[in-house]
């Protein structure tokens, strides 16, 4: 009987040991901690330049699976895709991007094809819709970039305030990383980060420009580097930094206000002919029938087409004024 209870008992603790040990090699792999280590190695590797970087962790930017990895590597330049995706915040790979952009265009070429019946239209609906994913990432890095220049100033002044009470550069950047919020803290960590595993200050600061394509962070970096080859004083030059970026966005702040007009004329210009085309389809849809099924109509649609997208063009050009 004692020997029935203690093999119960051994039973229960072989259980107990084999669930712990299990939880914790999936908590290895796959837990927050491990994630989080993932996300921190992949945007490290995108930012690398120069070759620095081990292989094994670009091809993990590509594809989860092993196949598709080898294949997405033999594509040139393929890891500048990648490092678009890491510069607009997404949590996407290169392989789910270009399935994304595959299932869009097929999508659009069927409806267009079965809507229409023509082969032309579908191939044009296709070929945008294979671009909607394109112009989401960018539009997402754009967003993202935004709120990074909003944001440095506040860490150009921390980062001040902490060379003023003695600490060191990389600390100043731990700091940004530690104490600010994202996305501006998650690109600073990365840098301290890779500043701790042995790069140089200077190749990480570069790596930080790359991964951030700002034109007010390249003044920091640049600064930065500036000083620590001929010397100087770092905390008075990062305060005239943030004044002129402080200022710098002020007065694209001034620019969009005035310019506002001109943005809404544009929108209206180029949404009313579409919405005006609907609303006389759905009145009258005999009147612009002629359009569709006369050659010369289709012709002059394709034409009205392509001089409204150079007019839309020109006007983004005229209200765009970069400060």
């Amino acid at each position: 009987m004692n020997l029935y209870y203690l093999f119960i008992a051994l039973t229960f603790v072989a259980v107990v040991l084999f669930l712990e040990g299990a939880y914790l090699a999936w908590n290895s792999y796959k837990g927050p901690e491990s994630r989080r280590i993932e996300r921190r190695l992949r945007s490290m590797s995108a930012g690398a330049h120069g070759g620095k970087q081990a292989s094994i962790l670009k091809q993990r930017l590509l594809s989860e699976t092993p196949a598709m990895e080898r294949l997405l590597l033999r594509i040139p330049r393929i890891h500048r895709l990648d490092r678009l995706l890491q510069q607009s915040g997404l949590n996407w790979s290169v392989a789910f991007f270009l399935g994304a952009s595959a299932l869009a265009g097929l999508g659009c070429f069927l409806a267009g094809a079965m809507l229409s019946h023509l082969a032309i239209t579908g191939i044009v609906l296709g070929a945008a819709g294979a671009v909607l994913p394109l112009i989401y990432v960018l539009r997402a890095k754009r967003k993202r970039l935004l709120k990074i220049e909003q944001q440095l100033p506040e860490a150009l002044d921390l980062i001040g305030r902490a060379l003023r009470a003695g600490h060191a550069l990389q600390n100043g950047l731990k700091m940004v990383g530690d104490e600010m919020a994202d996305p501006i803290a998650a690109e600073f960590r990365i840098t301290s980060d890779e500043v701790n595993f042995g790069i140089a200050m200077q190749d990480a600061l570069v790596n930080l420009t790359l991964r951030v394509p700002s034109t007010d962070l390249r003044y920091f970096v640049i600064a930065v580097l500036i000083q620590r080859e001929s010397g100087g004083n770092l905390t008075e030059l990062l305060d005239n930094i943030s004044a002129i970026i402080r200022a710098r966005q002020k007065l694209v702040g001034t620019i969009r206000v005035l310019s506002a007009d001109g943005r809404m004329s544009a929108w209206i210009l180029s949404i009313l002919p579409f919405a005006l085309a609907g609303i006389i389809n759905i009145i009258n849809p005999n009147f612009l029938a002629p359009l569709w099924n006369d050659p010369v109509g289709v012709k002059m649609v394709m034409a009205g087409t392509v001089m409204m997208a150079l007019g839309i063009f020109w006007m983004r050009r005229i209200i765009k004024i970069r400060v």
